[in-house]
């Protein structure tokens, strides 16, 4: 008896949200789209100032009807600013044509001010379309890309005797970089290790930071997960594969044992290291290396081993920080060695990084990075 009873209430419920949706179907109206609700609300607006313009000018002018405009332009798409094309335009004809009350009428200029907005206006929507966004999305869009790629240039924490502080510098002043840096540390049968890699993407500022930013990400996920020698051949690979037009890259990969100090470095097409300090002279890590990412197939990068002793440090750079103009490449290479040698005379504080690259005598046109590794004593 209970079975019938639940069953048959099961079915009055099902008939009920039946008959609710067809009903809310037939007789509720529908929801006007985004777009609709904005056209709706910018045309009232148009209206306002068209009607204020031929009332009272010296309230609102024709030349007023631009902040309409620009309102559509960042909430619009292009199908629906046409709309609010014409809108706009029927508002500047009724002031125009309505005679002037007070001895104020419309300007020639105001008309072409209105024309040339709405020509820029029209660029603006088009080339968010093309992005796929309206209004400041992509500039909200390109702020969280470009915090994705400084995030995962992040160094993990490190014990007490061990610090790594990067520095990067866009060139011009831009927001994005060619330059990057991947860290992480890995504990397992190898030890407690620490692997830092510095990359420079060919281009410069803008063009090349969305190269960098999916370059990061896979040498994120290639970094800690296969041995150390074999991350260079990995990332090689993976350039070869992408067939960019400009699809070379440099970088110089850095493994320290926190335990030992013990380190090991291999370049592909980037300046050499240096090291020193703790009463050694500093020294470059004389390595060619290999050829940069992406240009050969099947090739090897020789490694170059040492030891970092308490008091010791050790940088990695780009290119950026060593290329003087008209200059050969080993004058600005020597040049950061003596700038490291004699900030580290006084001990390495925090902060060193940024000093190193402020006193480099390189020009801002090139991106330029920045990473140094020290231990204390």
């Amino acid at each position: 008896m209970r079975l019938r009873l639940h069953r048959a209430a099961r079915w009055l419920d099902r008939r009920r949200r039946r008959v609710v949706r067809r009903l809310g179907a037939r007789f509720m109206p529908r929801t006007m789209p985004r777009q609709a609700w904005l056209l709706l609300w910018l045309t009232a607006l148009a209206v306002v100032v068209a009607v204020t313009g031929a009332l009272a000018p010296r309230w609102a002018p024709t030349s007023a009807m631009v902040f309409v405009l620009l309102l559509g332009g960042f909430f619009l798409r292009m199908r629906t600013m046409v709309l609010l094309y014409l809108v706009a335009a029927a508002g500047a004809a009724l002031t125009t044509s309505v005679p002037a009350l007070g001895g104020i009428g419309t300007r020639p200029g105001d008309l072409l001010l209105l024309g040339a907005t709405g020509v820029l206006v029209a660029l603006f929507v088009r080339s968010r379309e093309r992005l796929g966004v309206q209004g400041t999305l992509g500039d909200a869009m390109l702020v969280d890309l470009r915090d994705r790629l400084r995030s995962q240039g992040r160094v993990p924490a490190l014990p007490g005797q061990w610090h790594v502080e990067t520095e990067l510098r866009p060139a011009f002043g831009d927001a994005f970089s060619g330059d990057f840096v991947v860290a992480t540390r890995t504990r397992g049968r190898q030890g407690d290790l620490l692997e830092v890699v510095l990359v420079d993407v060919s281009g410069k500022g803008q063009g090349a930071g969305t190269r960098a930013l999916l370059l990061s990400g896979a040498f994120g996920g290639l970094l800690g997960a296969m041995p150390v020698e074999g991350f260079l051949p990995a990332a090689n690979a993976y350039l070869l594969r992408q067939d960019w037009p400009e699809g070379f890259a440099t970088a110089v990969h850095l493994a320290v044992d926190l335990v030992s100090g013990d380190f090991r470095v291999r370049c592909a097409g980037h300046p050499a290291p240096g090291t020193g300090g703790a009463g050694q002279p500093w020294r470059l890590l004389d390595d060619e290396g290999g050829p940069a990412l992406g240009l050969v197939p099947d090739v090897d990068f020789p490694e170059v081993t040492g030891r970092l002793l308490p008091g010791q440090a050790l940088y990695l750079c780009t290119d950026g920080m060593v290329e003087v103009p008209g200059e050969d490449l080993s004058v600005g290479t020597e040049a950061l060695r003596a700038l490291a040698e004699e900030a580290g005379r006084s001990g390495w504080r925090e902060g060193a990084a940024e000093r190193l690259v402020d006193a480099a005598g390189v020009e801002e046109s090139d991106d330029r990075a920045l990473v140094l590794v020290w231990r204390d004593c």
